[in-house]
């Protein structure tokens, strides 16, 4: 099996760090490296070439629906989940819109997020939903 690599892309220190030791015990999956703004979320994604981004919507200098469209404009063949505290419909569609392909509430169950990791990596660009 291969291990899915993963970026965090988050303006939260702890947030970042407490998924990444999550995630670090996850069988399978790697957390690569950290951002803490969008464009550093672009910028590591360009060196780094992670399977999956875990993307804050909400982030300074640039936001995650427009470091998403940057990522998947350059990179389609990197899966990108949305993560926001806000779960109206309208700032899902906009991720979606943007290319990510899932799309997980900050108020979610971790193994929510984890699930959806394994479904946009396994189910390639079909769009797995994380709801």
């Amino acid at each position: 099996m291969m291990t899915i690599q993963v970026l965090i892309a988050d303006d939260h220190k702890m947030l970042r760090e407490g998924l990444r030791s999550l995630l670090d015990k996850e069988p399978g999956i790697a957390v690569v490296g950290e951002a803490a703004n969008g464009a550093e979320a672009v910028s590591l994604t360009r060196e780094m070439r992670p399977s999956v981004v875990i993307m804050d919507i909400e982030m300074p200098e640039m936001n995650g629906i427009e470091a998403t469209r940057q990522i998947i404009a350059e990179m389609p063949e990197i899966r990108v989940i949305g993560l926001s505290m806000h779960t109206e419909t309208d700032v899902e569609e906009s991720m979606r819109q943007a290319g990510a392909s899932a799309f997980v509430a900050k108020d979610s169950a971790f193994e929510r997020l984890a699930a959806a990791i394994r479904a946009v990596t396994t189910a390639g660009s079909c769009g797995a939903d994380a709801h």
